[in-house]
């Protein structure tokens, strides 16, 4: 099949693309399969039946059509970008990575192109990659709002929060109601508790999109509900229009479970709250069992654990990681923050990398009877973790990994970081499921329901007990409720496990500017106080199951 140099009629050209833009896609299609009789191989047109087979979300077919586009002229920019956007919907991402690079190719001067290709990237978790296609979007194209809005995302990603509200910024300077954008940087604001900034620009987003659930979700984390306030007849409101989405209905349901806690009303409270959790259940197709095989397989794993790398073999590298781990809500953000205000040290936030680096060794397990980890294969998760923190570009050595799942993969950890300290957050079980059941989490599916909830958490004490056996001298436990009643004393424990020299500024943690993208972002910007793990018992009536599973 070869593309012949024929001259399409352009009004014929013209009618089609005005069916197409009007809506009238199956006319559309049916006039370019007239067009295409009489003018065969022409790879407009098959362009042009790709994009309307996209529109009516037959992906499959406008794979087809674009693909036959560029194999008909292998210099068509257009159809290689909106192929690799088909397969961006498709959650092909390398496939659209690599078509997105020819479109680039072929015309650097693609801006659009270089913006999509950095949203690949970044869902691929390339933050750098990303952060540079996204920056030569904009170089092409200096007003381009949704490129800076975007790199503002990818530099938040990358642990870059100041960097990323100065790009923010510039895409609302560019298009003052950007609600998107405005809204991206009220996040980020409160990141680094920066909590008035936070709630006017949330305010600002709710009046370019009053029906934003996520906007009225962050509002009700930011006040103090009276029973007068105009908000809680606004959301009644809203929570029964019936074109809300399922996450619509999940988050209007958190904020009411929030306006009732505030105004003291646990009935109402706890209708919103499980209402909200059952649908997110729903939403997320979550069953236990997934939970069970992945702690079995791990254990399985490591019945014989792999040999430590050996220090003096290793290549020198002077980072050194702490990972801070245990259950969510269990004060590891806390202490995130208290080693950060180090001088000598940088809090990396939460990382997901351990995961995904460990993640397809253990599948890997699941087919071979020889469950013997390679040496090679924890090299690898090293070097790759170490590669990551590098490309960080601190000035700092000593970094803080506060991933509290982590605790999955201890094992790995030890065998393949013999420098790194291992922090384990205890905290009262009742007071860490309380919490999170409470707080809307994106992941932490099992929290979704107060039974499963207990379960993971017997299933978390299960594998750290495994764990403890293991590894005797490999793993620190700090005690959350201990650090709240005597905090220099427990601080200073804390240093002493991580080699760190004394510095007072780890007791003015609330004073440290480190972003925090965690659901206790707002917590570790005050001063330390006690007593939150009693909090619990006065919801004691409501929380049977929770108290029946864990004993």
């Amino acid at each position: 099949m070869k593309h012949q140099n024929v001259t399409l009629p352009r009004n014929e050209i013209k009618y089609a693309h005005s069916l197409y833009l009007n809506g009238q896609i199956q006319e559309a299609i049916d006039y370019i399969k007239t067009l295409n009789d009489k003018f065969p191989n022409q790879p407009l047109l098959f362009n042009l039946i790709g994009a309307c087979y996209k529109s009516l979300n037959r992906l499959d077919g406008a794979v087809k059509m674009f693909s036959i586009a560029v194999s008909l002229n292998p210099k068509y920019s257009e159809a290689y970008f909106n192929l690799a956007c088909v397969y961006q919907d498709l959650s092909q991402n390398n496939s659209a990575i690599e078509n997105y690079k020819k479109a680039i190719e072929i015309n650097p001067n693609y801006p659009e192109a270089h913006n999509n290709l950095g949203n690949v990237l970044r869902a691929s978790e390339n933050y750098k990659a990303s952060i540079e296609s996204f920056e030569w979007a904009i170089a092409y194209k200096h007003d381009f709002a949704e490129a800076y809005n975007n790199l503002g995302g990818a530099l938040n990603d990358f642990g870059k929060t100041e960097d990323a509200i100065q790009s923010f910024e510039k895409a609302i300077s560019i298009d003052p109601n950007y609600s998107k954008a405005i809204f991206n940087l009220a996040l980020a604001q409160k990141d680094l508790g920066n909590i008035k900034m936070w709630i006017q620009l949330v305010e600002k987003t709710l009046e370019l999109e009053p029906l934003l659930s996520e906007a009225h979700l962050e509002l009700s984390r930011a006040k103090k509900y009276e029973k007068t306030d105009p908000h809680i007849k606004e959301i009644h409101e809203l929570i029964k229009r019936k074109e809300l989405t399922l996450s619509d209905r999940i988050n209007f349901n958190f904020v009411l479970a929030k306006i009732y806690e505030d105004t003291e009303d646990k009935e109402k409270q706890f209708k919103h709250l499980n209402e909200a959790n059952k649908l997110r259940k729903e939403e997320s197709g979550y069953y236990f069992e997934r939970d069970v095989n992945l702690f079995a397989k791990i254990k399985e794993a490591f019945k014989a654990p792999p040999k430590q790398l050996d220090k003096l073999n290793l290549i020198s590298n002077s980072i050194r990681p702490i990972f801070v781990l245990g259950m969510p809500r269990s004060g590891t953000s806390l202490v995130h923050q208290i080693l950060s205000n180090h001088n000598k040290v940088y809090g990396a936030g939460e990382l997901n990398k351990i995961y995904k680096y460990a993640i397809p060794y253990l599948k890997k397990i699941k087919d071979n009877k020889n469950h013997k980890i390679p040496s090679d294969d924890i090299k690898s998760i090293r070097n790759q973790y170490l590669d990551y923190l590098s490309s960080l570009g601190v000035n700092e050595k000593i970094i803080v990994d506060k991933m509290p799942l982590n605790f999955r993969f201890i094992g790995f950890i030890v065998a393949a970081f013999p420098e790194a300290k291992i922090v384990h957050m205890n905290r009262d079980p009742m007071a860490t499921c309380w919490s999170i059941y409470k707080n809307f989490f994106p992941g932490n599916a099992y929290s979704y329901n107060q039974e499963d909830t207990a379960s993971y958490f017997k299933l978390y004490q299960d594998l750290m007990q495994f764990w403890n056996n293991k590894y005797p001298t490999s793993i620190f436990d700090f005690c959350y409720e201990d650090l709240t009643i005597n905090q220099e004393f427990e601080t200073r424990k804390l240093l002493d496990y991580c080699e760190l020299p004394w510095d007072k500024n780890c007791l003015d943690f609330h004073k440290n500017n480190t972003a925090m993208r965690t659901t206790s972002s707002i917590q570790v910007k005050q001063k330390m106080y006690t007593g939150s793990s009693e909090d619990w018992k006065k919801f004691a009536d409501h929380l049977e199951p929770l108290i029946k599973g864990l004993n």
